[in-house]
């Protein structure tokens, strides 16, 4: 047992010291969570197997030997607590089977449907910034927490998914990725195989070119202020010049989706129109931020019958869009309701 994972708080724990295991637990409960959240896209299943997880290993603590780091022995509880949970809820993703919310062109293919797929804010991630010289640091690399490899990671079985997720971003070695699943090293090298290779299918061109965690550069930070703007002031026009011509919008856990410019350029002028039924009205917006990607929460002031479009009514909590930002235009909008706003420490109301 390393000096710094603390031996003496290990002992103390395994002995039912009740203050030393809670040091422990809140020692990788960061951690953790990450982890089992990018495993199981919600992030609300991530806190209850982390939870169950220390549950667990309070009642068997007896049972840690030390043959491998008190951190590793956590993990493998967490992890199979996911793999049985992805057993019991039986999450398969595919391609959306309902029409898209706007007509696209030919031979536009349904991107995946992660119903379950759950925004976290960037400020859940802050940790990372004070452990950059520690194994956790790894948990948060962006590419491995955007939202594009979310998706992209749920269409791999569960065993490949485990094994990818602890060889390739948290860099643990075959042997321990084998002892922690209880499998071969045989095994685990030919997952990892198997599971890069369809992972590689299903991420978004120039996977390659993401780059590490950082602050919205000047030029997207330019683009979300024209984002809000364009929504803050039904401009069509300046929306244009935002979007990628591929750009793909989906809306969990709603069956509700659209691929290309002009569908959405279609869909969002009925949203900006009085004279249509899917006007929404004014529009309020506030910049944030999900998985270290940029983001807006949008508050509408609803139309009655007798207001016009001068709308003075009170602005509500309408949807939380994660916006993916590919050399200067969105290639990407996941939206969601407004019960993620309280995470965000966003009110349903805007005063």
């Amino acid at each position: 047992m390393a000096d710094d994972e603390g031996a003496v708080l290990v002992a103390a724990a395994r002995e039912g010291d009740e203050r030393a295991f809670a040091e422990l637990a809140e020692r990788y409960r960061w951690e953790l969570r990450v982890h089992c959240y990018r495993m199981l896209g919600s992030y609300d299943d991530a806190e209850d197997v982390v939870q169950e997880t220390f549950l667990r290993a309070w009642r068997r603590r007896e049972t840690y030997q030390g043959r491998s780091t008190f951190r590793a022995w956590l993990y493998r509880i967490a992890t199979n607590g996911c793999l049985d949970l992805i057993e019991r809820n039986k999450r398969t993703p595919g391609p959306y089977r309902v029409p898209p919310l706007a007509e696209a062109a030919s031979g536009v293919r349904p991107p995946p449907e992660v119903s379950w797929l759950q925004p976290v804010p960037d400020g859940l991630l802050d940790p990372a910034a004070d452990l950059a010289c520690e194994p956790a640091a790894a948990a948060v690399a962006r590419e491995t927490i955007e939202l594009a490899f979310l998706v992209a990671i749920q269409q791999l079985p569960a065993r490949q998914r485990a094994v990818l997720i602890t060889r390739d971003v948290l860099g643990w070695p075959a042997t321990e990725t084998a002892a922690l699943l209880g499998a071969s090293v045989a095994s685990v090298k030919s997952a990892l195989q198997r599971a890069r290779a369809t992972l590689k299918e299903h991420l978004p061109p120039r996977r390659e070119d993401w780059a590490p965690a950082g602050e919205p550069s000047a030029s997207e930070r330019v683009l979300l202020r024209r984002y809000v703007d364009a929504h803050q002031n039904a401009d069509l026009g300046a929306l244009t010049g935002l979007l990628a011509e591929d750009v793909r919008v989906t809306m969990p856990p709603y069956p509700a989706w659209l691929v290309g410019k002009q569908a959405l350029l279609n869909l969002t002028e009925q949203v900006f129109d009085p004279e249509s039924e899917w006007y929404h009205g004014n529009w309020r917006s506030v910049v944030t931020g999900a998985n270290l990607q940029p983001a807006v929460a949008h508050y509408v002031a609803h139309p009655t019958a007798e207001e016009t479009r001068d709308l003075s009514g009170e602005f509500r909590a309408q949807v939380l869009d994660v916006l993916t930002i590919d050399r200067g235009r969105i290639t990407a909008v996941t939206s969601f309701s407004p019960r993620h706003f309280a995470a965000f420490g966003l009110p349903l109301v805007l005063s």
